[in-house]
């Protein structure tokens, strides 16, 4: 005889970790069916060798604990409920590279570091009825399908374009997103528009948590009338601070993933070097967070330039990263893997010590050229290794970028709990003490110390009140200091007038994501959205969804790099709104905007965007949010518009990066 009881604490312990979302993704075969992916897990599928999540691996805890095993019982509630307090220790699911690396969006460290992305994909399923029925003793009354006539109440306020685009499994695998969210996607925590939270009303009503019914139907039903709220909207910062993940828990996944990895052998490292282009005579060394072939973004776009303009002076490119993406710098206990680009192929990952090696050997049978480097970034290295594998390439003097303020804390963009702009005090503050990066700050400051202590560091920075703060908040021993934008305003001539009579534009460009100000323009355009005066605009790699306005695909790259500035200018945007919560080092987006003809529209607290736009003119600084809205509400915004100024034009001049200032005269 079953024992429902056990199943039913089964389901409410394993629900609590599942993830639905990896399930959907890495098990495609599984969601045409629309199967319940709970329920099919537990009662047959970790037979079937699926995973639950991607930090899980079914066959591989079996494997490794036979007690479990030959008991017969299932392995995720096991370890959920005994081997995690008897220290039994678990791996990662087969699909978990495959998983975390092949994101519907092009990945980007700001997405591993939690800032929320702006296709969120599905919350872990809750299944908050049957958890909550559960503790109570209740059975919960579970909907399989729906009535006719509540049916029809979803569709008419269901957004199905807002559901395709919050979960791109769910359009990938084809599924009538309504059916899907009736049902299965509720269960799992999606929300049917982007009004109403699933999550925050079961939390929020325990009683229709209890009723086990769906609760878009409840709202629907009675609880609107009944003055219920859809979600609970407590502001985006507030959501951004309960989304946070510990970095512990964060650099532990990294660790899980980079574990997986396949390395390659010292032999196969000298093979690829000795095939380089150029003999290894003339050699240019780079370190960053990722493969800047793979992923996009500023320092990624940055990297493209200065390999090409390395190419173009006939020299070799080995670029070094994390083979696995990493949240923070690594401690010397961690194990690494690096991944190698050379000349912007990517020929494998290594263990930082093959590296070394295999880079001694190579350069020893090279003849002696040319040789420098530039670390645009720690991120997922260690000091000692870098410096190692310079000093195999016989190198002590070189560059260290600030492309961010990871050198002064993990936090690197100096947002404390990702929200408040903390301008990196000192480390044994009370500030450092309530901030979820302020007990990984000291590793990063005794690893970027020692790694100026190894080396012979000229910093290179993209601006000065970059500069400023750094040199202000911490002493390395840095051998010299450059200041160096990555590109300047050509003037090319005054914009035609644009008529009075249209719409004032307002764009964001660049992604949509919370610390780049996302959040503060999809405010914005929601509140004006019906005012005749404001047209607005999203330019970028991809829209976001619930928000019902023009958006144009933008990507820039090294054979495209004035891509938003054409894209900005052919759409004759009045003015930009680039407000991040944290300093920029520089912004591209503000000097393509600017370039393009638009008036920059930023705050006091967004690094060199403010410094730029307070000393070209080419825009406005509005001291706070409030003072933003008022240039809305009483339309002063108005007077930035291109009908109302002379509007000039500008070409953008990119730099060499570290080419311009190792070899000043080319430059020149």
């Amino acid at each position: 005889m079953r024992d429902h009881h056990k199943e039913d604490d089964i389901y409410r312990v394993v629900a609590t970790a599942l993830d639905a979302a990896f399930m959907h993704r890495v098990y495609p075969e599984l969601a045409p069916a629309g199967r319940d992916m709970l329920r099919h897990y537990v009662s047959s599928g970790w037979r079937e060798g699926l995973d639950p999540a991607p930090w899980f691996s079914s066959e591989g805890y079996l494997a490794a604990n036979a007690d479990v095993a030959r008991a017969g019982l299932e392995p995720f509630y096991h370890y959920l409920t005994r081997g995690r307090r008897e220290g039994r220790e678990i791996a990662p699911s087969r699909h978990a590279v495959r998983y975390l690396t092949a994101a519907p969006t092009p990945w980007s460290l700001e997405m591993l570091l939690n800032g929320p992305p702006p296709v969120a994909p599905p919350e872990p399923a809750p299944f908050v009825a049957e958890a909550a029925a559960a503790e109570a003793g209740a059975e919960p009354e579970v909907e399989a399908s729906l009535s006719d006539a509540d049916r029809a109440l979803v569709a008419g306020e269901f957004d199905a374009a807002y559901y395709l685009a919050a979960h791109p499994d769910i359009a990938t695998a084809g599924m009538d997103p309504l059916h899907h969210f009736v049902v299965t996607g509720w269960r799992e925590g999606r929300n049917p528009a982007p009004a109403f939270s699933v999550r925050d009303y079961l939390e929020t009503y325990p009683d229709v948590a209890l009723s086990g019914m769906n609760p878009f139907v409840h709202f629907l039903r009675t609880g609107r009338a009944e003055g219920r709220a859809g979600r609970t909207d407590l502001g985006f910062r507030y959501e951004i601070i309960k989304a946070l993940t510990p970095v512990q828990v964060r650099a532990a996944a990294a660790a899980a993933v980079g574990a997986g990895v396949k390395l390659k052998t010292q032999a196969a490292l000298r093979k690829a070097l000795g095939a380089a282009a150029f003999g290894l005579a003339d050699l240019h060394i780079t370190f960053s967070h990722d493969d800047f072939t793979a992923h996009t973004g500023g320092v990624q776009l940055c990297l493209q330039r200065e390999s090409a303009r390395v190419a173009a002076q006939g020299r070799d490119h080995l670029h070094l990263f994390p083979a696995a993406p990493w949240p923070v710098v690594r401690d010397d206990a961690e194990p690494g893997q690096l991944g190698a680009l050379l000349n912007g192929v990517r020929i494998g990952a290594f263990a930082p010590s093959v590296v070394a090696g295999g880079l001694a050997k190579a350069m020893a049978d090279a003849p002696r050229g040319r040789r420098t480097f530039a670390i645009h970034s720690l991120l997922g290295h260690t000091a000692d290794e870098t410096a190692e594998i310079l000093a195999a390439a016989g190198l002590q003097a070189g560059f260290f970028w600030l492309h961010d303020f990871a050198s002064l804390c993990a936090g690197f963009h100096l947002l404390r709990n990702d929200v408040e702009d903390c301008a990196a005090p000192p480390p044994d503050s009370a500030a450092c003490r309530i901030c979820i990066y302020g007990a990984y700050r000291a590793r990063h400051l005794d690893q970027h110390q020692r790694l100026f202590e190894r080396l012979d560091l000229t910093v290179v920075s993209p601006s000065e009140p970059t500069l400023d703060l750094w040199r202000a908040r911490w002493n390395y021993p840095a051998k010299g200091e450059v200041v160096l934008p990555h590109a300047t305003l050509v003037a090319r001539g005054r914009s035609r007038k644009s008529s009075a009579k249209r719409t004032f534009r307002l764009g964001y460009p660049g992604m949509p994501v919370a610390h780049k100000g996302w959040e503060i323009f999809h405010r914005l355009a929601l509140r004006y959205a019906d005012d005749p005066r404001y047209e607005f605009m999203h330019f970028g790699g991809q829209p976001a969804p619930g928000l019902d306005i023009a958006f144009h695909r933008v990507v820039v790259t090294e054979d495209e790099p004035r891509a938003m500035q054409a894209a900005i200018e052919a759409a004759k945007v009045d003015a930009v709104l680039i407000w991040p919560l944290c300093r920029e080092t520089f912004s591209f987006t503000a000097y393509e905007a600017a370039a393009a003809g638009a008036a920059v529209l930023t705050g006091p607290d967004s690094g060199n965007v403010a410094a730029f736009v307070t000393r070209s003119g080419l825009g406005r600084v509005a001291p706070d949010e409030a003072a933003l809205d008022a240039l809305l509400d009483s339309g002063d915004i108005l007077a930035l518009g291109r009908a109302a100024r002379s509007v000039m034009l500008y070409d953008l001049a990119f730099s060499g990066l570290s080419v311009d200032v190792a070899d000043p005269e080319a430059a020149a």
